[in-house]
């Protein structure tokens, strides 16, 4: 065994490249991840939902999708099961499986998106175009939405 210190990588939300794959998408990922900068094919991002966005439906020929609620309320769907979703609830998708997931709330809807491998994900949202996260958005990556005051 070798003594050997691997360094992490930390990125901030002030970090995150943020993309509207298609001009008329009502929502945005913002990358946390991807396998240059991880060096593993996976690619880690924040889905965000505009109220009443959603994602077309879509599916992986061999990739393993999770979301995991950070905020806001939904509705997702694997292979025509339709379950509601809210914060702290995951959502794991295999392979070939035909999934979206909608904002059913008043507000925006946040979601951690991991996908193993990447399957061109990555460059999918990168060829899209750059958006800007807003306050908002900050607040809630941040995650100081939820504090209160003493």
């Amino acid at each position: 065994m070798t003594n050997q210190c691997v360094i992490p990588v930390i990125k901030s939300p002030k970090d995150y490249q943020a993309f509207r794959i298609s001009p008329g998408d009502t929502n945005r990922l913002a990358i946390v991840f991807d396998p240059v900068i991880a060096n593993v094919s996976l690619t880690v991002c924040v889905e965000i939902f505009d109220v009443g966005g959603k994602t077309p439906p879509n599916r992986h020929l061999f990739a393993v999708e999770m979301f995991f609620v950070l905020k806001g309320t939904g509705q997702a769907t694997c292979d025509g099961k339709t379950v509601s979703i809210q914060p702290g609830d995951s959502l794991l998708v295999p392979p070939t499986a035909t999934h979206l997931i909608e904002n059913t709330g008043s507000g925006r809807l946040y979601t951690l998106c991991i996908m193993v491998p990447n399957e061109d994900f990555v460059e999918l949202i990168r060829s899209g175009t750059p958006v800007e996260l807003d306050e908002e958005d900050m607040r809630v990556l941040r995650r100081s939405d939820v504090l209160v005051s003493c």
